[in-house]
């Protein structure tokens, strides 16, 4: 493992698969410990438009960790410990919509949390490694998703021709399996737009290390309420995906590009999330 002290830094974090860093050229493969064990998979870094990038496979490069197994919090921990400051954290969705169908690219503004084991905090008390023990600190997360970063996926996008979906409300399930069909349909009745696994804790867990935190959304299929047949299954998702992926690419290297820098950069409230709190633990 390296001492991330030593570490090539990066100032923007990509949480997603390997389809995304596989071509850069002189990518650096670093390992990194963080106090909540080792996260997904080592961190890939690279440069983009002039900005230094931090590539993490959400699942591991193999797709290994299913949504339930993926250490979140180390994920989050491990790209702040290289420098990382705005994160950008593409997914496959569900459309919920019959007029979000397979293709559709949004980029919701809005989080419902519908999962049931997954540690989803910093600040719960327990001692770390280092002797340091969080404070109790409660966030905000009224408005989940960075607004200069959203404006910046929305832009990328439609600079190349894929009309987004601005805005709209991501419900996140346990998984691994998919909705049944009433799940689905309340999930829609209550004017959520997609639903997906890996989106809940990563907005929470960027928020309380004071990251801007971008979602994209790729729906790969009308989840199984706003469909007929035999629902949602594992080979349409990956089907639907790899015909996206260098579009999606292209969106997500486009919004790195579009990132605020310098003196524009971090003027959001994600960056003061802490609101001067002292969260008791020692942050990377």
């Amino acid at each position: 493992m390296v001492n991330t002290a030593n570490a090539s830094q990066a100032g923007i974090g990509v949480i997603g698969g390997s389809g995304f860093y596989s071509f850069l050229d002189d990518v650096t493969e670093i390992q990194v410990d963080t106090p909540y064990g080792a996260p997904s998979d080592s961190l890939f870094l690279g440069e983009i438009a002039g900005r230094r990038v931090a590539f993490l496979p959400r699942h591991g490069r193999g797709h290994h960790l299913p949504p339930h197994r993926i250490n979140y919090r180390a994920n989050l921990w491990a790209l702040r410990s290289v420098g990382v400051r705005q994160v950008l954290g593409p997914c496959a969705v569900g459309g919920l919509r019959s007029e979000y169908g397979p293709g559709t690219l949004l980029v919701p503004d809005q989080l419902v949390d519908r999962t049931q084991s997954r540690p989803q905090t910093y600040f719960d008390g327990v001692p770390l490694p280092d002797g340091s023990v969080s404070n109790v600190v409660h966030v905000s997360l009224a408005d989940p998703y960075c607004p200069a970063g959203r404006a910046a996926a929305l832009k990328a996008a439609r600079g190349r021709d894929w009309e987004p979906v601005d805005g709209g409300t991501l419900v996140v399930i346990e998984g691994p399996r998919f909705s049944t069909r009433a799940e689905s349909r309340w999930y829609a009745d209550q004017g959520w737009s997609v639903v997906g696994m890996t989106g809940h804790p990563e907005a929470v867990l960027a928020r309380e290390l004071e990251l801007c935190y971008t979602s994209l959304t790729l729906v790969t299929d009308l989840d199984a309420g706003a469909e007929t047949g035999e629902g949602v299954s594992h080979d349409e998702v990956l089907r639907v995906f790899a015909a996206n992926v260098d579009r999606l690419r292209g969106v997500l290297f486009d919004t790195v590009a579009g990132l605020p820098e310098g003196s524009e950069a971090r003027d959001c409230l994600c960056a003061g999330a802490l609101g001067g709190m002292d969260p008791g633990i020692r942050l990377p």
